[in-house]
């Protein structure tokens, strides 16, 4: 790039919090499996070891509710998935919900610390989720509180701020009639930002969401929250770190996606 990055999208789940998603999506499916659909189990693949974290990145991880709903029971050969899809998301919605206020879900720290060292280089953000469910996440998390306990001066880290207030642009929970890995979601976020794709980077977990930013001509940085490094790399990932602290915040102004020297 010949100029520098003027705006950078994150995605939530997964990259900005540690959501109960995943868990929400094996206790339900496991809870029918144990109920309602005891007498199909058998014709399935489906054991409780079986729906793995793997299983959840691959198959899952950056889809909207109903598309993963349906590519969970199709991985595992449930019959008549057609019929069963909704039970199946109806009931996850609700398990997550009830995780969400029960405050089952933590903020990534180092996510929390790009993110405001990101806005602090003068990057306008935007959240992008599939997930209806972000905007409980970011109005609980308070990035005022945050900073303080990590020792960050920032002065427009004013009291009060939430992550949500953070951000310029929210389209998290919209309906788009094409999921990633078509990059719809993204090109509207940089829309709303009034940027080109070429002057965004998106902050990703998934491997439909890595796919999605390259499609949409945006930069990609893959975060490998689950030992994943593999996939997002073959993905299409410009960059892959375990950790956002390894992001090289000098070369962001200057259109560098890169890991620091050190």
């Amino acid at each position: 790039m010949q100029q520098g990055f003027r705006g950078a999208i994150f995605d939530v789940d997964g990259v900005l919090v540690d959501s109960p998603h995943e868990a929400a999506w094996r206790d339900v499916f496991r809870e029918l499996m144990e109920t309602e659909w005891s007498e199909i189990r058998d014709e399935t693949s489906w054991t409780p070891e079986a729906f793995t974290s793997e299983v959840y990145q691959q198959v899952l991880s950056g889809k909207p509710r109903m598309e993963g709903a349906l590519a969970a029971l199709e991985h595992f050969g449930v019959p008549d998935p057609l019929t069963r899809v909704d039970a199946y998301a109806e009931r996850k919605q609700e398990m997550v919900v009830e995780l969400i206020e029960a405050g089952r879900f933590s903020a990534y720290p180092d996510a929390l610390r790009f993110l405001l060292a990101v806005k602090d280089c003068g990057i306008a953000v935007a959240a992008a989720s599939s997930s209806k469910n972000a905007g409980l996440f970011l109005r609980q998390i308070r990035l005022d509180e945050f900073a303080q306990r990590d020792g960050l001066e920032y002065d427009w880290v004013d009291r009060g701020l939430t992550l949500l207030a953070a951000f310029d642009v929210d389209i998290s929970g919209r309906h788009f009639e094409r999921g990633k890995p078509h990059p719809e979601i993204f090109l509207t976020a940089a829309q709303e930002l009034d940027i080109e794709p070429g002057a965004a980077f998106v902050v990703e977990d998934a491997v439909s969401g890595v796919q999605a930013a390259k499609a949409g001509a945006f930069a990609a940085l893959g975060v490998a929250r689950h030992r994943d490094e593999a996939l997002l790399n073959e993905a299409g990932a410009d960059v892959v770190v375990s950790s956002l602290d390894e992001i090289d915040l000098a070369g962001l102004p200057e259109g560098r996606l890169s890991r620091r020297a050190d």
